[in-house]
């Protein structure tokens, strides 16, 4: 699934490079495609929530980035770019939360944690997999080498979802349904707007966001600019970050089960910013693996770390994947708005500014972490040794 998701998402940037666009209208280009899926994200969750069809959710989403991957492929328009860019960040959005519900539906709160840790460790194992295979194919055939391969995943992709037996999905379970009856299923919009924790994790996590998202593609972007072959350069950089995140899931996996999630993510905060300042110091070919490894820290442990804490904090209103699709849009909003001010800064400024400047932004979810730390662990602890509704008003 995960090549199948990310399509020529990781080429995107020196694919529109490639044909003499510049940095600042790259930037823009993800952005507006971005903006477009955090607006989608919640009502993705609230889909997920209300359907029996999560497999199919899976399944249409992820077409439907294979078949956006194909229009930027073979398109030269902004507009026509950046619409199909919005087609695969809706996907992701639809994908994710769908995912979540179908491993809550089968495994339940008590479950979640360890399946989730290996679904995202699995998943970081196909990106790695995925662009080490594209990066291959790039050279061999170029940019459509990588489109095929995403094509060709997607076919097994969906052989795997339909082989998930539907019948054993409780639907119930996967949107935190109330289980006692003096629980009563809170609004929507509660949920989104009267839990205190979530709405601290939401805004570390667009702090986080708005200093990571940009780096992976500007790092790229550098690199080439020193005549390095693209395709390996972009490749290289996904692998060594996709193969720390399998470490890095299975540990959240390890850490969260023992000692609940909040440390798991004030890891991944504290890794950004120094990731920053190594980027800003080291822009080589040789620089993608320790400046990788950083972002697979990070990274890794937010995939399982972050769903996990929604889930728990959310139990029992009924609302489970609205709110990860809360989250989720929280996290496209510092993600919409990090390439074009990234992309802006590294134009003007030059690469180096531009990850000093995105490393010191993510300092702010460092201090959020720390600054609602007994709030935060207060709701993971408890959630973690009781598992009931936590009220969230």
């Amino acid at each position: 699934m995960a090549d199948m998701e990310a399509g020529m998402g990781p080429f995107l940037g020196v694919l529109l490079a490639s044909r003499g666009w510049t940095t600042s209208a790259i930037g823009a280009v993800i952005t507006l495609g971005a903006i477009v899926g955090m607006t989608a994200v919640t009502p993705a969750g609230a889909l997920v929530d209300a359907t029996s069809r999560k497999r199919a959710c899976v399944i249409v989403a992820g077409l439907g980035a294979i078949a956006a991957s194909a229009v930027i492929l073979t398109s030269r328009h902004f507009w026509v770019v950046a619409g199909a860019q919005a087609v695969m960040c809706i996907s992701g959005a639809t994908i994710a939360p769908a995912m979540i519900g179908i491993t809550l539906g089968l495994v339940g709160q008590a479950g979640f944690t360890g399946q989730n840790g290996r679904n995202q460790a699995y998943n970081h194992a196909g990106n790695m997999a995925g662009a080490a295979a594209s990066g291959l194919l790039g050279l061999l055939f170029g940019y459509a080498g990588v489109f095929w391969l995403a094509a060709g995943f997607a076919v097994v992709t969906v052989i795997a979802v339909l082989a998930i037996p539907a019948a054993r999905i409780n639907h119930h379970v996967a949107r935190g349904e109330a289980r006692a009856a003096n629980q009563v299923p809170v609004k929507r919009m509660r949920v989104l707007a009267g839990s205190r924790p979530l709405l601290a994790l939401a805004a570390a996590v667009v702090l986080f966001h708005l200093g990571n998202a940009a780096m992976l593609p500007l790092y790229g972007l550098a690199v080439v600019a020193t005549h390095a072959n693209p395709f390996t350069t972009v490749a290289s950089t996904v692998v060594v970050a996709q193969a720390v995140m399998i470490v890095a899931s299975l540990a959240a996996m390890r850490i969260a089960q023992t000692r609940g999630y909040w440390p798991a993510v004030l890891i991944a905060f504290t890794a950004l910013p120094i990731r920053g300042l190594l980027a800003a110091g080291v822009i080589t070919t040789w620089g993608v693996i320790p400046v990788q490894v950083l972002d697979g820290v990070g990274a890794g442990m937010l995939s399982v770390a972050v769903p996990g804490l929604v889930a728990r904090i959310l139990d029992g209103t009924g609302h489970i994947n609205v709110g990860q699709g809360a989250i989720m849009a929280a996290q496209g909003l510092g993600a919409a708005l990090s390439p074009v001010l990234g992309g802006v800064v590294a134009q003007h400024l030059g690469f180096p500014v531009a990850f000093v400047m995105l490393g010191g932004l993510s300092l702010g979810s460092l201090i959020i972490w720390l600054g609602f730390a007994s709030m935060l662990r207060r709701v993971d602890d408890d959630a973690a040794a009781v598992p009931a509704v936590v009220d969230v008003t």
